[in-house]
């Protein structure tokens, strides 16, 4: 039985290729501004309505379909999308990327989770939609609705997350399902916020992807100023 050769490490160690990061984030940004368009010309009217229904008793749009546990289990999960988690979960990525000497991943990660706060809070606040009231919200929520927050931030913290982590593997298959399982976790937070009556589907679609989009730009954009300095602290 031979042993399988480990493949070469590229000239950018093993993380995702910076063309395949750029092409990936215009791709989301793109669908972000499709997604802007559409909601800011009320074409999105009937599509929220029937996401937003979709989950409800028809009887009692109060009641939720599917069984009394499930409540609390769908706010226990979007809450990975929340404030304290997610930013439980960057404090402890940046310590083990430091653990591990990987400074530039670290650094890399800190300045994409931050500048992603930034630009996701802009948003929110250069759009200002309103909250859905087509269904009662199965918990308490304040601020503008478009585009998510918890869909933003949590596809920003986890995709980029799982980017570093991913650049440890010379394995393709091994990164690539660290980083698809990572979207596919954050595009379940967006579909909990929906669940919940608190954001439309437009909200949920386009924080995900701005989200994901700005987790890959940094990826491409950000390596080497975060290299300079993870460098420069040596």
């Amino acid at each position: 039985m031979t042993d399988h050769p480990t493949p070469p490490r590229s000239a950018h160690g093993w993380r995702i290729d910076p063309r395949h990061a750029l092409i990936a984030g215009l791709l989301c940004w793109a669908g972000f501004a499709a997604m802007a368009v559409l909601m800011q010309s009320g074409r999105m009217g009937a599509f929220d309505a029937a996401g937003l229904r979709l989950w409800r008793d028809h009887a009692d749009l109060g009641l939720p379909r599917g069984p009394g546990w499930l409540i609390e289990a769908v706010r226990d999960y979007t809450a990975l999308g929340g404030l304290l988690l997610r930013h439980l979960f960057a404090l402890a990525a940046v310590a083990a990327l430091l653990f591990l000497r990987l400074r530039r991943e670290a650094v890399l990660f800190a300045a994409t989770v931050m500048s992603g706060w930034l630009v996701g809070s802009a948003l929110k606040a250069l759009f200002g939609r309103a909250r859905p009231d087509i269904v009662p919200h199965l918990m308490a929520v304040d601020g503008a609705s478009f585009p998510s927050g918890h869909s933003f931030n949590a596809a920003v913290v986890y995709i980029a997350m799982a980017l570093a982590f991913a650049a440890l593997s010379p394995h393709r298959r091994l990164r690539w399902t660290l980083i698809g399982g990572a979207l596919l976790l954050t595009l379940l937070v967006g579909l909990s916020r929906v669940w919940l009556g608190v954001h439309f589907p437009s909200d949920v679609l386009a924080g995900w992807l701005g989200g994901a989009g700005w987790a890959f730009l940094a990826s491409a954009l950000l390596y080497r100023p975060a290299a300079v300095v993870a460098e420069a602290g040596t």
